[in-house]
């Protein structure tokens, strides 16, 4: 047992923690801020990380418990931790000659950037803020300090509106006849803070707290209210963060980067935060808290021009980014300030990148000797792999940039141009693409970043709100285009040569160069890097877990191998009768009355469905071929009833006006309503489908089989390869079901000199509860089971997929009685304990037994983490997941191998 675990275990009734009890191992107790903080103070020592203290996550889930109300003890160890920093620094919270100043921030477990609640410059007053001007000689730096303190307060605290404050700066400004504030002098910034005490008075009714102790007790209620604001919970719902966890809260003396041009503020990266290069890169603003580099409201300079400016500072800058980056095996992205020449640290943590800086990293970092290729691996956030299959501009195109910005996050997107994140989330749920353009983004606009295909602004750099928000969900993006006039409330985009884009029309944006375009430019599909390539054969050299693909047609099947895949999963042959020149064809057949027109019917579609094999074989070339016998819900295929019937009524209606015409017509449509309604069911998904059609009409499922063994005969003879053949029987109950329907198969594969076991396999999908239940029975006949973990989800909790998502799937993940969607990842203890337990039987009756996955969950990481430790042999999925799940299921292995080592 570690000391600070022992630590750990021996305080769970304290709250508060100074930094310098605190370690990274202590995350989930103090947050990943405080946490890191705690570690870069035994790293780099007191003189570089200003000193604190850490109010921890349990704090705040005893005050959402008790309905926001304090917890017992807490006011007391606040007091004393408090006490023990005034101790430290020499200097009192709000003193009146020589104050300390904190800043009171939120830390979660997980990096939310912008998603809640800072207040800096916490203990000025109006007697303070003299205290400060006396002590450092510098009136106008304490001036502007405690305007920004009455600011955030009574915007984060208190609710005033940002737009009210930020109009009363611009007014001031106009009055004065300065640009920016920094051109704003003391007088001018007692003058506005004074109009920001009235603002706040007026829209609180309450005169601005003068008693720091009363501004520190609100500023840690608000930080653990903003946990549960409408951004925070939106941005935990897209990202997958469990609302129980709750946010740390870090009390920290505060460094001042707005002393004049020797100080600073800024955000680095130990590697280029958007490509993953080796070079550091970042952003930073001269005169400046740290506030103003991650609003975006001021354009930032490049952190290499840092060593212009402040080269002592920046060569500091670069020596403790290697040591973190070294120390934490993972690239590190920084907050620092500059006061007056001398750096401080403030912030550390794993930074967030695009997919292609995630795997540059990894790559790099393997042959720089910093990581394993296991370790590397766990770096790579798997879910944002999807990007580097993301669309580029077609590099053949000739395009009009009308500005170019800061490129920001990677990729290409083009959309209609809305202007707010209300339009962006309207537009998505129309199934309109959209391109949200703001003059700069705040953490409210999250909802419009996860609906909008890419980001466009007119302010910040790539280490502003918009930037770091858009690579973490790997929307493209690009900022700080200073040439683009933005008028929100006018809908209008106005660009240099007097183009104007008005909201509706359409834009183009160029993630990976900054290009901004009104052009139609042709996405093309990305390119993988070598460094991505490299990922990918990694993770074929780790994984224990095969990775197939779902394909239905030979275009899918190429595409899977392409991509990756060991074979097909799942053929879905009633997908291969959708085309329209087709489904007349299964139309017939369906709607034959007996079996002689079945098998007429049956005898054209033949033909179709051994070209179509032939095509699946060809393109996987001898690798594994999951067919699926017909599995349709019989609805899919009839005639409309209420088309047929508004049809009848209408020849009718001619035919009694005309004299009696048409009569041929309507007795045949007569005939088809009749059939209609003998094969309309109430619940078609639970109805006549799956291998009860192979009982009820076995000449079906015979063409079938048939169509394959012929198919697998030709292409055998045509490129002397013969395709690894599965052939599976759909949605069974019944041991029974399967027996029967097993030997229809093996009847015509025998015909064509096929053997079971050795030319081919037969198995089934495992779909519903009691073929989970009864999985050792069914194994009798079975050479395979692949879980349907789709049609498992429906049948297991009662859920229609395409009801529940749209009709209560929202209320329960608000009222947390689920966290997600068990149609995106397996609901484990629920549906995932069936194929635990349906698999166990299996073997139990068979060892042999090859055992898949071929629902939705086959590509979703998490999900694919449980099949790696249920035994499972191989996971199947949509093409474009084929590359996510090889990384995935490497993941997997390597977790238990650096688990093993450690």
């Amino acid at each position: 047992m570690t000391e600070t675990q022992t630590a750990t275990e021996t305080r769970r009734d304290t709250y508060v923690y100074d930094f310098s009890e605190g370690s990274r191992e202590m995350r989930d107790l103090l947050g990943g801020k405080g946490a890191n903080v705690a570690e870069m103070t035994r790293l780099l020592g007191a003189e570089r990380v200003p000193a604190g203290f850490t109010i921890t996550t349990e704090a705040c889930v005893e005050y959402m418990r008790a309905d926001r109300s304090e917890p017992d003890g807490l006011a007391g160890q606040v007091a004393a931790a408090l006490e023990r920093l005034e101790a430290l620094v020499g200097k009192r919270l709000g003193d009146g000659e020589d104050p300390l100043l904190v800043s009171v921030r939120s830390g979660a477990r997980e990096s939310m950037p912008g998603m809640m609640d800072t207040v800096l410059n916490l203990g000025l007053n109006d007697v303070s803020v003299e205290g400060l001007a006396a002590k450092t000689g510098n009136p106008r730096f304490a001036w502007d300090s405690y305007r920004r303190f009455v600011q955030m307060f009574g915007n984060v605290v208190r609710g005033v509106p940002g737009e009210r404050l930020e109009a009363t700066i611009r007014e001031l400004k106009g009055e004065r006849g300065v640009k920016l504030d920094t051109e704003l002098d003391v007088d001018a910034l007692r003058e506005l803070t004074g109009r920001f005490k009235a603002l706040f008075e007026e829209q609180t009714g309450e005169r601005f707290p003068q008693d720091p102790g009363e501004q520190l007790r609100q500023a840690i209620r608000a930080v653990f209210d903003s946990w549960m604001g409408e951004r925070a919970i939106h941005y935990r719902r897209i990202n997958r963060i469990p609302d129980d966890w709750g946010t740390a809260v870090n009390v920290q003396q505060m460094v001042f980067g707005n002393k004049g041009d020797t100080s600073g503020s800024g955000v680095a990266f130990s590697r280029d935060e958007v490509t993953g290069a080796p070079e550091p890169s970042g952003d930073f603003l001269q005169n400046a808290q740290g506030e103003d580099v991650v609003s975006g409201v001021r354009n930032t300079r490049e952190i290499a021009e840092l060593a212009e400016i402040m080269p002592d500072a920046h060569a500091e800058l670069m020596e403790i980014l290697r040591t973190l980056e070294s120390h934490y095996g993972d690239m590190q992205d920084v907050e620092f300030t500059i006061e007056e020449g001398h750096l401080y640290m403030l912030q550390t943590r794993n930074a967030k990148r695009p997919a292609q800086a995630a795997v540059r990293f990894a790559v790099d970092a393997v042959e720089e000797g910093l990581l394993s290729k296991e370790q590397a691996l766990l770096t790579v956030d798997v879910a944002k792999l999807d990007a580097l299959l993301h669309p580029t501009f077609d590099p053949n195109a000739e395009v009009r940039a009308i500005a170019r910005g800061v490129a920001a996050s990677p990729g290409a997107a083009k959309g209609a141009v809305v202007f707010t994140a209300d339009d962006a989330v309207a537009a998505a749920e129309e199934g309109r693409a959209v391109i949200l353009v703001r003059p700069f983004t705040e953490a409210d606009d999250v909802a419009g970043f996860h609906a909008a295909r890419g980001i466009l602004t007119s302010e910040g750099g790539k280490a502003s709100h918009a930037a770091l928000v858009a690579r973490g969900m790997g929307r493209p993006c690009v900022c700080g285009a200073s040439s683009l006039e933005i008028d929100v409330d006018g809908g209008e985009i106005r660009a240099p040569g007097g183009v104007v884009v008005r909201a509706g029309e359409q834009i183009a944006i160029n993630g990976s160069t900054g290009l901004i375009t009104t052009d139609d430019v042709p996405l093309v599909a990305a390119e993988w890097s070598p460094q991505f390539e490299q990922v990918l054969e990694w993770s074929d050299e780790l994984r224990t877990l095969g990775v197939r693909a779902n394909a239905d047609t030979p275009q899918d099947a190429q595409r899977a191998r392409r991509f990756g895949a060991e074979g097909i999963g799942l053929c879905r042959t009633e997908h291969m009768f959708m085309a329209a020149d087709r489904q007349p064809k299964m139309q017939a057949m369906i709607m034959a009355e007996d079996e002689e027109r079945r098998r007429a019917a049956l005898a054209e579609l033949l033909p179709l469905q051994q070209a179509d094999f032939e095509g699946l074989f060809d393109a996987m070339a001898g690798a594994p071929v999951c067919i699926r016998l017909l599995d349709p819900p019989l609805h899919e295929f009839l005639p409309q009833r209420h088309e047929i019937e508004h049809e009848l009524e209408r020849l009718r209606d001619e035919g009694a006006a005309l004299g009696g015409a048409g009569g041929g017509k309507v007795a045949e449509l007569e005939r088809t309503l009749v059939r209609v309604k003998a094969l309309e069911e109430v619940n078609p998904m639970l109805g006549t489908r799956g291998c009860r059609l192979g009982i009820l009409y076995p000449e079906i499922y015979e063409m079938q089989a048939v169509a394959i063994f012929a198919a697998a005969a030709a292409v055998r003879e045509r490129t002397g390869r013969a395709p690894l053949l599965e052939v599976m029987i759909p949605l069974v109950d019944y041991e029974i079901e399967l027996e029967t329907l097993r030997r229809l198969v093996c009847d015509a594969a025998h015909e064509r000199g096929l053997e079971v076991g050795e030319d081919f396999l037969v198995g089934t999908m495992i779909e519903l509860p009691r073929a989970c239940f009864l999985a050792d029975s069914i194994a009798e006949h079975a050479d395979f089971f692949s879980f349907g973990t789709n049609d498992l989800t429906q049948t297991a909790l009662g859920f229609s997929r395409d009801d529940v998502e749209s009709k209560f799937m929202g209320v329960y993940l608000e009222r947390k009685i689920i966290d997600r969607s068990p149609f995106e990842t397996l609901d484990t203890p629920g549906v995932g304990q069936m194929v635990r337990m349906a698999a166990w039987l299996g073997r139990k009756t068979k060892h042999a037994l090859k055992l898949g996955v071929c629902g939705e969950h086959g590509g979703d990481p998490d999900s694919i983490d449980f099949f790696h430790h249920s035994g499972i042999d191989y996971v199947s999925c949509s093409p474009f997941r084929v590359p996510i799940a090889r990384v995935a299921a490497a993941r997997a292995a390597a977790a238990e191998r650096v688990a093993a080592r450690a």
